[in-house]
């Protein structure tokens, strides 16, 4: 069924607000996928912050133009069945949502992305962001790394302590 004109500039200012807000959108071709493992890629992504949409290419070209920071972006990839994933909290979590599920559903294959400051990525720079560890995984492993030296520090301390208590309750049982 044909979209309305209005109906097409809601659709095209969504697009819009989404492109604007996410950190990397993602695009990827879907040709093949079923309903019902769309609809499962949804729901996951969902859980990591990520919105997935499929939108007519003209749709989402007119919605680049209309953007400001966005205008200049390459377009010549933006051909056949696509689907578009925005995650306006974390550069790599579009790419790792449609990696891990591509691994389920070879049908799904990344064209590239569109980052936050206007540049089009090819499918082999967003297979390696895919690859990358997530925001809170490179967080967690920093405090990690901070945290070892006192770690040390502190079980050394704790090491020579119960040795002098040891030898405390030696002289003290004998």
């Amino acid at each position: 069924m044909a979209l309305t004109k209005v109906k097409k500039n809601e659709v095209v200012q969504e697009v819009s607000d989404l492109l604007a807000t996410s950190k990397m959108t993602v695009v990827s071709q879907y040709q093949g996928a079923t309903v019902k493992s769309l609809q499962s890629l949804r729901k996951h992504a969902k859980q990591a912050g990520t919105t997935v949409k499929v939108v007519k290419n003209r749709l989402v070209v007119q919605a680049l133009k209309a953007n400001d920071g966005l205008k200049d972006v390459s377009t010549s990839e933006l051909k056949g069945m696509l689907l578009y994933a925005f995650n306006p909290q974390d550069e790599v979590a579009a790419a790792q949502v449609l990696d891990k599920f591509a691994k389920d559903e070879p049908s799904l294959k990344f064209v590239g992305a569109i980052s936050a400051d206007g540049k089009f990525l090819d499918a082999n720079e967003v297979t390696t962001l895919a690859k990358m560890p997530s925001k809170n995984q490179l967080i967690a492993e920093t405090v990690a790394m901070l945290l070892a030296p006192v770690n040390d520090v502190t079980n050394a301390l704790s090491g020579n302590l119960h040795g002098l208590l040891d030898a405390v309750a030696a002289k003290a049982s004998a």
